[in-house]
């Protein structure tokens, strides 16, 4: 994903450095790991990272990682019709029924992809340069008009409408996944993340920007109580979850009024998602936190190093 841009962020601070998953938002975002926790059957976390590292988790404690048989950076994450899909650098798209075996689609580009998510029975991914693909199986893939050239850095379907959104303070949204529309979001900062909750779009992005809106049209800025760049949103058990830079953890249940978490860690956090009654989030050098009430947070052993970009479940 915008892995360049969080490569000069880390230089700034000297520090090592989705499918944006939440209750009401989906239809369903490390190398080595004690015993494996998975089955076709049973509910199933993904996560995505650098050099082609995927890791599965029955609960978002125990990870096991899994051959993606690509080298590629893996970027995003999210499972629809009954199908996992991952993408990321070079135009990669991968496809798995269970979370374990990996297929290699074409997705007709060789341009990074950095979002995907499934919804109106249409996978949508998107990333460099204003790139937008849309798949009705996820093997054969259409390029769509986005009218942008600008990079976008996350996707979510929700309230019967596609929103990505990307920098700087680019928001598309479409009905089908084939017609974007640009919105004007009133900020100029780039928008990393976005999910739904409460009736309510919330996007994320640099400099603790937070926009919320009721129909993905209409944006307005809330107060964040952060400078730190925010990468990640979702929303579950009656609140909304921020994370982002520096380890920085935000909650609200309402959207508007934030308070900051102690995350524990001083790692970027980039995504976060939230499934039966845990939220997990992930970020650089293979650091996953798990949390049942967005409030404490417990740090997980990955198995790896890598960076993780993205991160999604199966009921």
């Amino acid at each position: 994903m915008i892995k360049g841009l969080y490569i000069i962020l880390i230089s700034l601070f000297s520090l090592t450095v989705i499918s944006c998953s939440s209750s009401d938002t989906k239809t369903t975002t490390d190398n080595t790991t004690t015993t494996d926790n998975t089955s076709t059957s049973s509910s199933l976390y993904v996560a995505v990272g650098d050099s082609g590292t995927i890791l599965t988790s029955s609960d978002g404690n125990s990870w096991t990682s899994r051959t993606s048989d690509t080298t590629n950076d893996l970027y995003a994450v999210t499972y629809g019709n009954d199908t996992f899909m991952t993408v990321g650098g070079d135009g990669t798209i991968l496809t798995s029924a269970d979370g374990i075996t990996w297929s290699a689609r074409t997705s007709g580009t060789s341009k990074s992809l950095y979002v995907v998510t499934y919804g109106n029975s249409t996978f949508v991914t998107g990333g460099r340069l204003g790139i937008i693909l849309s798949s009705s199986d996820g093997i054969t893939w259409t390029e769509r008009t986005s009218g942008t050239e600008t990079d976008l850095y996350e996707v979510i379907y929700a309230n019967s409408t596609f929103v990505v959104v990307g920098r700087p303070g680019t928001i598309l949204t479409s009905t089908d996944g084939n017609s974007w529309t640009s919105r004007n979001s009133g900020s100029g900062t780039n928008l990393m993340g976005v999910n739904y909750g409460k009736s309510t779009f919330v996007t994320v992005g640099y400099s603790g920007t937070i926009l919320t809106s009721s129909d993905g049209i209409t944006w307005t800025l809330r107060t964040s109580g952060t400078t730190e760049n925010l990468n990640g949103v979702t929303y579950g058990n009656g609140i909304f979850v921020t994370v982002g830079h520096k380890g920085n953890i935000l909650t609200s249940s309402d959207s508007n009024t934030w308070i900051s978490r102690t995350s524990g860690t001083s790692n970027d956090l980039y995504r976060v998602t939230f499934y039966t009654n845990t939220f997990v989030t992930l970020g650089t050098s293979g650091t996953i936190l798990t949390s049942s009430d967005g409030t404490s947070w417990t740090s997980k052993t990955s198995g790896t190093t890598q960076n993780l970009w993205g991160v999604t479940y199966k009921e």
